[in-house]
């Protein structure tokens, strides 16, 4: 999936919009503690939930929607052969006629959840199946055809898990009784503002169902629960972004040692940049050994080899035929911090930036093009 694909499905989780995103039904199961012990659970129509509790839910689930690819969400590969995947727990409950198989498929999900994991808090499983429609193209003003009048159609589950809290005390005012008092709530709270993991299945790819592929959704940015993906999902091992990007820089070391000039760093992410934008409306771009080593000779790195390259290559990556991501390499910025000041520049700027000596004294020199205002002052320039 791409981050198109997820957006489109993420913006049809809104009250009213059966035509769209049909949920049928949701389930809910309360986990209790440590034990993992069911304490309860329900399933009813989507539609007989209060319109107020559709939209608490509806907001979650666009919660396990959210967030940026390899970083907060993964789209993970199912592995093979593996006794009672999850796969086809799944699939069969996409098929399931009757809610009670539907419930008893999502149950095994359950307890797979909670068999070798114990949390501090009660937490509170949701499952929806529904049937996800997009139109094949957009509907013609001048002739009113397309829009609705032809759809793709998925069936689909969505899955979140979420944390209760303890609801504090607090000091109320009773209007009848007219007199202060604490206010002692019992009923625990789901947070359903941060869910601690979930996932839609299927995956879907060009408008069709991927049954291989499911989109897990980490509870922390770059922090998926390994455990999760293979003992719940039995899916296959991943790389986040924020390791692709490491594991990329650590090979740049490797070639052209640990000083650099900051006119070649600026140039390698110009670089990256450039194959992100021009395959925007593609497959996102992949670099291999020999993709970098292009990239290292026109950012202006001299004696660079295919040797060089592929041995710091292999060195870093276990996998040979792994190729890193264009877009998880490229930061939103990069930041300079010294003790005397911070400084944060977009990759495309850091050329602006030298690093210099000026009388046996360490300097950052800064290329501006405009005037420096501080607290309202223009400051004076000065001639080295």
């Amino acid at each position: 999936m791409n981050k198109k694909d997820i957006a489109n499905i993420r913006k049809q989780f809104k009250v009213d919009n059966d035509h769209l995103m049909n949920i049928r039904e949701i389930f809910n199961v309360y986990v209790r503690k440590e034990s993992g012990e069911i304490y309860h659970h329900i399933s009813q129509p989507f539609q007989m939930l209060e319109q107020e509790a559709q939209e608490l839910f509806l907001a979650n689930f666009k919660k396990v929607l959210t967030g940026h690819l390899d970083a907060k969400l993964f789209e993970l590969k199912f592995q093979r052969d593996v006794e009672g995947s999850t796969q086809m727990i799944l699939f069969e409950g996409l098929q399931a006629e009757t809610t009670e198989d539907w419930k008893e498929n999502m149950l095994q999900i359950v307890g797979k959840m909670f068999a070798n994991a114990a949390y501090e808090f009660d937490t509170v499983v949701t499952f929806i199946r529904g049937e996800y429609r997009k139109p094949t193209r957009k509907r013609d003003l001048e002739s009113g055809e397309g829009g609705d009048d032809a759809v793709y159609s998925n069936e689909f589950i969505l899955c979140s898990l979420n944390k209760t809290d303890q609801p504090k005390k607090t000091l109320v005012f009773d209007y009848i009784e007219r007199e202060f008092k604490s206010n002692n709530l019992f009923d625990p709270i789901v947070n359903l503002e941060s869910p601690l993991s979930g996932f839609l299945f299927p995956a879907f790819n060009d408008n069709a169902a991927d049954v291989n592929h499911i989109l897990y959704c980490a509870g922390k940015v770059n922090q998926p629960d390994e455990r999760f993906i293979a003992e719940v999902l039995n899916c296959e091992d991943i790389i986040t972004a924020a390791e692709d990007k490491d594991s990329f820089e650590q090979v740049l070391k490797n070639v052209i040692g640990d000083e650099v000039d900051s006119r070649v760093i600026s140039n390698v992410y110009e670089e990256i940049d450039k194959m992100v934008q021009e395959n925007k409306e593609s497959e996102p771009p992949t670099l291999d050994y020999r993709d970098i080593e292009r990239i290292l000779e026109v950012s202006g790195v001299e004696n660079v080899d295919t040797a060089k390259v592929e041995h710091a290559f292999k060195a870093v990556v276990d996998d040979e035929k792994h190729e890193f991501k264009a877009s998880s390499l490229l930061p939103k910025s990069i930041k300079i911090n010294t003790k005397v000041a911070d400084v944060s520049v977009s990759p495309k700027d850091l050329k602006n930036i030298k690093y210099i000596m000026y009388q046996g004294k360490r300097c950052l020199l800064v290329e501006i093009d405009e005037d420096v205002i501080v607290e309202g002052f223009r400051l004076e320039s000065e001639t080295f």
